[in-house]
């Protein structure tokens, strides 16, 4: 991470686009103006939520912002994953925000003058602000509240600064208004005693009983044919749970793999031995990495657990100019030279005068200035005050340069090398892209072993040969594939037909295939039974697709999820079946021996089981059984109880009731605190369910 990249996150989130609001999981990061892009024409309408337009520019805008906090706060490459968990993330951030805010200004909740002022500078900020103006301990520091707000009141500050800071309180305060809107729900909502009575009996009341079992795993899935009656009983019975949030789209496809053949690892590795003997004789090796390498990683010393396991094992007990490789790692051939190795400091604490070059009149005079000043504080001068007046860093500045303490890989290597090799006290003159930092070294903590690694990478990668020889197969195959002949063709060709199933419409990869959008995008374009008009070329596969059916929004048809219930609706026709077999062992039975022994099965007795924790031993959960089983009476043969892993009949032996509940505070405080959790997200599933959205997403994405 880069100075400037630190130094955001220090203080510069306060300026930067917040999409960090956290609302018990949603992010509210909220500032849509009257007027705004948001009423451009349908050409670029993303959505439109309850009739208010959404504009593909500025959820674009949002995307970005959170794929640069995601970047700055985890510092990980984007997979497609990432970027398919990122847009849906800013998407639901973005939905529910609209949905609290329409829903805040029905009720004409506001948050006034002297409640906003309270929530930046009163005793108590808001938290957002006191996470930001922390000490380094994490606790809040109101001077250094005190120290920004004066700089943003000095008119000193850049009028795109200003603008984010608006933005910002902005924020705060539409946060604000829906934090009032969820509190005016929540404090709706009661526990009475009878429910505390009820959730105390539930996890405190025994039940002793017996049991047989006949699992559906004794019949054989091939012996049962389930007719269309069964298949339209459990569809009728279970319709709620066939709705589609979205339409979905299932398609075929096969792959012709392009990986790299033996002549191109070969080559490859050829070339890299090549480099590796250069690389040994270099004396420059930074110049090296930059000339040669795929990945041109800066060279900073590093302490153990920060290089990759098969490095990370060698380094730390070899000499300077110690080579290794070339190895395989992740796809590529690499190879790394141990540069330096020595001890120093696991942590620093600083702070700096930024100089701007530009500003100065070049880069000598910019140094020059830097050492005018750095005579200056050895005189005497405060460093606070000349950070105040002269650094262009302005978001140190207001703390006197304060950068506040960093372990290693948190600055560019210029900066981080300076300030790790010197001593406390020390004044030292950088350069970096930057500009001229004058550094002070205020402290360093720790001690610990530092190695410097050069590493070159090639990726192992197919050859453009390589490449053309399988893309012609795949055209070879396009060519002749028909909606009706596609698997026949695939058999003659020797291919696996690979099947899709349920595609959400904004999804960018899927099992199997990573970066798969642009075969998605085509997907959601084409009609069923289509046979994509392109071969696609998804990571290192070569992909023909063929779209075989359609989900529409809504409640689907029997039809659309026939395949998806068949393990149930088989089930459920060998629940009829041994409920009829447990039903002929209970007649003329009178005890749970007796009916096992005639359906040949076994009598099992379970001790202390609780209602509020159906689960039966060495099987999934029961709550038919063990609801059953808390309504009955003891001594008395149950009738068949159809569960999930089979049917059961039982005997009831005892139950052990709790001890008298005397005060039900306790447990209505739980029930309270339970109920409150659950509840903005139960708010924000019911307003998305109200709401009337169009979503055009996978027409952009």
């Amino acid at each position: 991470m880069g100075i400037m990249s630190y130094m955001r996150e220090r203080m510069g989130k306060l300026l930067a686009i917040f999409i960090g609001v956290a609302l018990l999981g949603f992010i509210a990061e909220e500032v849509i103006r009257s007027g705004s892009s948001f009423f451009r024409g349908d050409a670029t309408t993303v959505a439109i939520v309850n009739g208010e337009k959404i504009d593909y520019k500025d959820f674009n805008a949002r995307i970005e912002a959170s794929t640069q906090q995601f970047k700055q706060q985890y510092n990980q490459p984007l997979t497609a994953q990432v970027t398919d968990y990122i847009q849906n993330t800013t998407w639901n951030q973005l939905l529910a925000s609209l949905l609290l805010k329409k829903e805040s200004e029905k009720l004409g909740l506001v948050v006034g003058d002297a409640e906003s002022a309270a929530m930046i500078s009163g005793n108590n900020p808001d938290p957002q602000i006191q996470s930001q103006f922390a000490d380094e301990s994490g606790k809040f520091d109101k001077a250094k509240l005190n120290q920004f707000l004066a700089y943003v009141q000095s008119g000193k500050m850049a009028p795109a600064e200003m603008q984010r800071w608006g933005e910002f309180v902005n924020n705060l305060i539409e946060n604000k208004k829906q934090q009032k809107y969820l509190s005016l729900i929540s404090n709706g909502l009661y526990v009475n005693s009878l429910d505390a009575q009820d959730d105390y009996t539930n996890k405190n009341k025994l039940a002793n009983f017996k049991y047989t079992v006949l699992d559906y795993a004794s019949i054989p899935d091939a012996s049962v044919k389930p007719t269309d009656d069964d298949y339209s009983t459990y569809y009728n019975e279970h319709k709620a749970l066939f709705k589609n949030t979205d339409e979905t789209r299932s398609f075929d496809y096969v792959s012709f793999n392009a990986a790299p053949s033996k002549k191109d690892s070969a080559v490859i590795k050829e070339q890299v031995d090549k480099l590796a003997a250069a690389f040994k004789e270099s004396k420059n090796d930074s110049l090296f990495v930059q000339i040669n390498a795929e990945t041109k990683q800066p060279i900073m010393f590093l302490k153990k657990g920060q290089l990759e396991p098969k490095l990370d094992s060698v380094m730390f007990n070899a000499e300077k100019g110690f080579m290794y490789g070339p190895y395989l790692s992740n796809g590529s051939y690499k190879i790394a030279k141990l540069d330096d190795v020595k001890v120093g400091p696991d942590s620093v604490k600083a702070r700096h005068i930024l100089l701007n070059p530009a500003t100065e009149g070049g880069m000598d005079k910019a140094v020059a200035k830097a050492d005018s000043l750095k005579k200056l504080i050895q005189g005497g001068k405060s460093f606070d005050e000349l950070a105040k007046t002269f650094s262009v860093d302005k978001n140190s500045a207001v703390k006197g340069g304060d950068l506040g303490t960093f372990a290693r890989g948190a600055m560019i290597p210029a900066f981080e090398d300076a300030a790790f090799d010197g001593k406390p006290g020390d004044l030292k003159i950088v350069k970096s892209q930057f500009g001229v930092h004058l550094l002070q070294i205020e402290s360093q903590k720790g001690s610990s072993k530092v190695v410097k690694v050069a590493i070159v990478d090639k990726p192992l990668s197919p050859s453009s040969e390589t490449q053309n020889a399988v893309y012609a197969k795949a055209q070879q195959f396009l060519s002749t594939a028909t909606a009706d002949n596609f698997a026949a063709q695939a058999k003659k060709a020797g291919l696996t037909v690979k099947t899709s199933d349920d595609v959400a419409p904004t999804a960018a990869s899927i099992p199997g295939l990573e970066g798969a959008r642009p075969v998605i995008k085509w997907a959601f374009g084409a009609d069923k039974g289509a046979i994509a008009d392109q071969v696609f070329a998804v990571g290192g596969q070569y992909i023909v697709a063929r779209l075989n059916s359609i989900k529409p929004k809504g409640t689907l048809p029997l039809e659309d999820v026939k395949k998806q219930i068949e393990p149930a609706v088989i089930a459920q026709v060998k629940g009829k079946m041994l409920s009829e077999k447990l039903q002929a062992a209970l007649n003329g039975a009178t005890t749970i021996d007796q009916v096992a022994q005639k359906a040949g099965g076994k009598v099992v007795p379970l001790q202390n089981i609780v209602f509020a924790n159906p689960v039966i031993p060495g099987a999934s959960a029961e709550y038919k059984l063990v609801g059953s089983i808390f309504g009955s009476q003891p001594n008395k043969l149950s009738k068949p109880v159809t569960g999930q892993a089979g049917v059961y009949v039982y005997t009831v032996d005892s139950f052990v009731n709790p001890a008298a509940l005397t005060n039900t505070v306790r447990e209505k405080q739980q029930l309270d605190q339970a109920l409150a959790q659950r509840t903005p997200s139960l708010v924000l599933d019911a307003l998305k369910d109200k709401a009337n959205v169009k979503d055009n997403r996978a027409k952009f994405l």
